[in-house]
């Protein structure tokens, strides 16, 4: 018996620094999990001052756009100016609308005075750096 006696002393030393071993571990692990406490309760509290600081910041938006909407009205010149504008592009209308779908004179152009078109030189294209003009095709001939 006097042979186990070495090795159950050894037994119980391993055992009590496998015990101390856990003791530390589960020490550290507490201190963590308080630590992780402390910083979700900072998280909490940052978010919370976050979301108070934007609900603010909108509401300070929400009062600068209301201002700005109904804050001064424009003067009856002005009002009167941009309603004979209205009624001018509205008489106008038709007319431009004829002329865009290729149907008439240009709106500016009186009914007698046909638009002129100026020409282009053959140079020209040259100098601004564009393609020369294609030349005109010819009808196929029959053969």
């Amino acid at each position: 018996m006097s042979a186990s006696l070495p090795q159950e002393t050894e037994l119980i030393e391993k055992h009590e620094e496998i015990l101390g071993w856990r003791a530390e571990l589960l020490e550290q692990m507490e201190s963590l999990r308080e630590q992780l406490k402390i910083q979700r309760r900072q998280q909490v509290k940052e978010s919370e001052a976050a979301l108070h600081r934007n609900s603010s910041l909108l509401q300070d938006l929400q009062k600068i756009e209301e201002r700005l909407r109904g804050g001064r009205r424009p003067r009856p010149q002005l009002l009167a100016l941009e309603m004979r504008y209205w009624a001018s592009v509205e008489e106008s209308l038709p007319a431009w609308e004829h002329f865009l779908l290729g149907k008439g004179p240009h709106p500016t152009h009186g009914p007698a005075q046909p638009p002129r078109r100026a020409r282009q030189k053959a140079s020209t294209a040259r100098g601004q750096g564009l393609p020369p003009r294609p030349k005109p095709r010819t009808a196929p001939s029959e053969r």
